[in-house]
């Protein structure tokens, strides 16, 4: 019997036997009427951004289940939304998926009840982020890459191809200093950014994976973040606010989604996106149904209705990520074909580090555990 060491820390010492976990509902029944989602921003759509992209409205009429969304702004966020309940689903990243596990705050999925289920890209059926012990805690939504969004005007003719422009101070192809117009994520994760730059620039350090770090590596990458502190203008966790940052408040590169690239491309604004040379870390999505939820048999079908190719395909072109359903590239369903697959990063799968809750016990050993990450950072975006 296998079991998750999350926290090291008595509130999150909840070291959860999965062996026997069984899902709790054998048969889809009637609709509840309706079905609450903690969702990323841009994730539920119903045409209220643009008439274009909607893939709730039908479902609504469909179902007879109303679909209520909250947004949540970062992985800690939705742990703490699920927490205090009162939500059926959530659309979790893989630095809250195993907390969620271990904190017995979502079930085993039933994969039986989910005709869909055959369809789902291989690569995702059976990920470590959401299956333990073979128990399915989940099912795959959309998956990308973070990516450096940076500012065409500023960088002119010499686009960035490295994260030293969000890392280190210097002058930008504009002819002024990076220092107050640079971003960095404001969650515990990006420690894993950080790791993954050294790991290309300090390889002496022995870094294999951004989310294992032993007590040195950890050090070093905080000290490099406290360097990126003294350049960094705002913090951000809104994906609108960052919009608007970048718009209005002089921001010409930070870490970012697709989805904010392709609304300030589509508006017109001057920017592009790139994965440095250094690689990127990203983001495999799933989602997940309350321990407690009061409305099982709306939330089994919308999982069901979420893996839909057109769905799925026009998620993917709305937010600039990947389907979770291959069919979702090629079968001319929804607005994606397959160089849009291509482009969006699907043959990259490999190379993108998802994120994932860090754990104490590590390939190496002993590894600095998550409740570390979430109160160091927040010193190092306090000064210290």
């Amino acid at each position: 019997m296998k079991t998750l060491e999350l926290m090291g820390t008595s509130a999150l010492a909840l070291l959860l036997a999965v062996g026997p976990a069984t899902a709790q509902i054998a048969s889809v029944g009637a609709s509840e009427g309706q079905v609450n989602i903690v969702a990323w921003a841009g994730y539920i759509e119903r045409g209220e951004t643009d008439p274009s992209f909607d893939w709730v409205t039908g479902f609504e009429a469909a179902s007879g289940c109303k679909v209520n969304v909250k947004t949540a702004n970062t992985s800690d966020e939705m742990v703490s939304l699920m927490n205090e309940g009162g939500f059926d689903l959530v659309t979790a990243s893989g630095d809250a998926s195993l907390r969620l596990i271990a904190g017995k705050r979502v079930q085993p999925i039933n994969t039986d009840l989910i005709p869909s289920w055959s369809t789902v890209d291989p690569r995702l059926q059976n990920a470590p982020w959401y299956v333990v012990d073979g128990v399915h805690y989940g099912v795959p939504y959309m998956w990308g890459p973070n990516v450096l969004m940076y500012n065409t005007e500023a960088f002119k003719d010499a686009p960035p191809t490295s994260w030293n422009v969000v890392f280190e101070e210097m002058t930008l192809p504009d002819g002024m200093s990076n220092k107050g117009r640079v971003q960095a994520y404001d969650g515990p994760i990006h420690i894993a950014d950080a790791a993954q730059y050294l790991m290309t620039h300090n390889p002496e350090l022995g870094i294999t994976s951004p989310y294992e770090l032993n007590e040195d590596q950890y050090a070093a990458a905080l000290d490099l973040l406290r360097v990126q502190r003294t350049l960094v203008g705002r913090y951000w966790h809104d994906a609108f606010i960052q919009m608007d940052d970048f718009k209005n408040e002089g921001v010409v590169a930070s870490g970012s989604w697709p989805f904010q690239v392709n609304l300030l491309q589509s508006e017109g604004f001057p920017v592009a996106s790139v994965i440095p040379a250094e690689g990127a870390t990203g983001w495999a999505d799933t989602t997940m149904l309350h321990v407690d939820a009061a409305n099982p048999n709306c939330a089994y079908k919308w999982i069901e209705h979420s893996l839909a190719s057109n769905l799925q395909s026009d998620l993917a072109v709305w937010f600039g990520a990947n389907p979770s359903v291959p069919a979702a590239c090629t079968d001319g369903r929804g607005m994606l074909d397959a160089a849009g697959c291509t482009a969006n990063g699907m043959d990259d799968f490999e190379k993108i580090r998802f994120w994932t809750t860090p754990v104490s016990k590590c390939a190496q050993g002993e590894c600095v555990p998550y409740y570390r990450w979430v109160s160091d950072y927040i010193g190092v975006i306090g000064g210290r």
